[in-house]
């Protein structure tokens, strides 16, 4: 017992376990991600641990230095500028509705289409034609025999139809 707990630990510690689960990969912030890079808040993972964006401009590092008085002292396009060095997206904007549904439904429009022409196609001119057994003569003729032959004549056919008058029992 005190064996496998004390393995379990060393396994826990192994070289090549990651010290925090961040998405880029690096612990403890060793590798640096370039900037603007597909690691950003979504909403399923809202605080990254990098920021939106690494590699500040001047005007963004100064920016950082000023962030770091006052905060009633900054403007509010500069807080906004603050927030867009952090952060790709707004949740508000995060949350917007996308226009996909619409390239979806064309799709499968378009598709079901084309699955249409190609069944009339095949219908004009691969399948042959209709046998002359499903014809409404052919049936009614075949009617006619099973009636004459007094097929059934206790519970089928020939029991429903009246033979002396030549038509269906009321």
């Amino acid at each position: 017992m005190l064996s496998r707990a004390a393995w379990s630990l060393v396994l826990r510690r192994g070289p090549g376990i990651r010290g925090t689960h961040s998405p880029g990969g690096a612990s403890g912030g060793r590798g640096k991600m370039p900037p603007y890079t597909n690691h950003y808040a979504q909403r399923y993972y809202p605080m990254p641990d990098e920021p939106f964006c690494t590699d500040l401009s001047a005007e963004q590092r100064a920016l950082k230095e000023k962030e770091k008085g006052s905060w009633t002292q900054l403007s509010h396009a500069e807080k906004v500028a603050l927030y867009r060095i952090q952060f790709r997206d707004t949740f508000a904007e995060m949350n917007r509705r996308s226009n996909e549904w619409k390239t979806v439904t064309g799709c499968v429009f378009f598709f079901m289409g084309i699955t249409a022409l190609l069944i009339w196609w095949l219908r004009v001119y691969v399948f042959p034609e209709k046998p002359v057994t499903l014809t409404d003569e052919w049936k009614a003729r075949q009617l006619q025999r099973v009636l004459d032959m007094k097929g059934n004549p206790v519970q089928g056919l020939a029991s429903r139809w009246d033979y002396e008058r030549k038509e269906w029992k009321k």
